[in-house]
């Protein structure tokens, strides 16, 4: 069988090992001139690593990627280390991302308030029921259990940050999902994540997949003589496909395939999600002092973006030629004005946040600044979400769907890319043989 794959993310990457090892004859288009999608990366000349243009790493349970990794026979170029997560509180930077931590955060008292938000926190830890979670928002669901001080200093600013007009119709059972999978040591690949993405799309085009970059789709249909046929924007045409998979977005599928049936095209229109701009920037000092990696950062006390992640307290700057690489990182909706602003704009915008962090930091710290704008970079799952969740199989035969909106209850990131590639090549692998 001929398989198209649109999409040369983690997930698409993931679907053709599956799909080619099984025989099938498959060609990936992707619109970027490098592969990787949303963990795709850039390389200075004198950095042995790259650097993610969204940031991304893996957690000690993330069991499909760290699977997909060991049959690659890569485990000994996968490098876990426990870096610092830290919030902000009345001026200062408490870590929080233990047990321990969360004994000794003093925003949350000594009382009944602390008491109720580390039984909250077992109990999601320990319950795998999510479904009855997804009935509740997170804003309903916390203020009853945890308390509605709890839910006002820790979780509130989260979804306030995180979905922005969305934040009050995020169910419970996302929450759940990020308590429950997520753990304080945290991985990455030797040399960076571009590099798994270039070392996995060699090995497959060793075993025969065909990887055509910079080919941007711009409408896919069903020919009865000719099978599923690929537009490209320069108007060439790719046809013969048996079967073809869209790892995009849902927003793209419905610009590609207009054709599909109105009841699954409302489904699509129907998922909201947010952007994310990230700026990267190169630094000539250490911009925390205290060695911390992760700032989580309250808009509500005038920060302008909602995380800080400095890079180099968790893998080396001698991999960067000494420099500390910094993120400033924000999940935003599309018509944001930080989509629009330049990028010196937007620097001159955060400036001020990186004195917050450390009064000693200098414009001239800045040796360079790279931006990054993504329309579609985080799901919203709102109650009663897996009843809302796409079917992997579309109504039109041959045509599979595949995107980070179809992971949940799971968030985002390439564990789940890759779970979702995989479901929807064994998916496409059984409609074949019963064809």
């Amino acid at each position: 069988m001929r398989v198209a794959i649109l999409g040369a993310g983690f997930g698409g990457l993931a679907a053709a090992w599956d799909l080619r090892r099984a025989g099938q004859e498959v060609t990936i288009f992707e619109a970027s001139d490098q592969v990787g999608g949303l963990a795709s990366g850039f390389r200075e000349p004198h950095w042995e690593w790259s650097v993610e243009k969204f940031y991304h790493h893996w957690f000690a349970s993330d069991q499909h990627m760290l699977r997909l990794i060991r049959e690659l026979g890569w485990e000994k170029q996968v490098i876990f280390r426990r870096p610092y997560t830290v919030v902000y509180y009345k001026g200062r930077f408490y870590p929080f991302d233990s047990i321990y931590h969360a004994l000794m955060f003093p925003g949350l008292g000594w009382g009944i308030t602390k008491l109720r938000f580390g039984l909250v926190g077992l109990y999601l830890r320990l319950t795998s029921n999510w479904r009855s979670l997804e009935r509740y928002t997170v804003e309903e669901w916390m203020q009853r259990w945890a308390g509605r001080r709890a839910y006002a200093l820790m979780w509130r600013p989260l979804l306030e940050g995180k979905f922005g007009p969305y934040a009050d119709r995020v169910n419970m059972a996302w929450m759940w999902a990020r308590l429950k999978a997520r753990t304080t040591r945290l991985g990455t690949f030797e040399g960076g994540f571009q590099r798994f993405a270039d070392q996995f799309a060699e090995r497959l085009r060793e075993m025969g997949v065909t990887i055509q970059l910079r080919a941007a789709a711009t409408l896919v249909y069903r020919d009865p003589r000719a099978g599923w046929v690929v537009k490209a924007q320069s108007g060439s045409l790719a046809q013969g496909f048996d079967q073809l998979l869209v790892t995009l977005s849902p927003q793209a599928l419905i610009r590609l395939c207009p054709s599909l049936p109105e009841h699954y095209l409302q489904g699509l229109r129907s998922l909201h999600s947010m952007g994310a701009v990230v700026m990267v920037l190169a630094l000539r000092e250490r911009l925390s002092e205290e060695g911390y990696y992760w700032f989580n950062l309250p808009k509500e006390a005038g920060f302008p973006f909602l995380a800080l992640v400095e890079h180099t307290n968790f893998i080396s700057p001698e991999h960067f030629g000494g420099e500390h690489i910094v993120y400033a990182g924000d999940y935003l909706e599309a018509d944001h004005e930080y989509f629009s602003l330049s990028e010196a704009a937007l620097l001159e915008r955060f400036l001020p946040a990186f004195q917050r962090i450390n009064p000693k930091f200098r414009a001239d710290w800045v040796r360079k600044v790279w931006v990054f704008k993504s329309e579609y970079a985080q799901p919203v799952p709102e109650v009663g979400h897996s009843q809302r969740i796409p079917p992997i199989r579309t109504p039109l035969p041959g045509l599979y769907f595949a995107s980070m909106s179809q992971v949940y209850p799971w968030d985002r990131g390439t564990n789940f890319a890759v779970e979702i590639g995989r479901r929807a090549a064994q998916r496409m692998l059984e409609d074949a043989g019963s064809a």
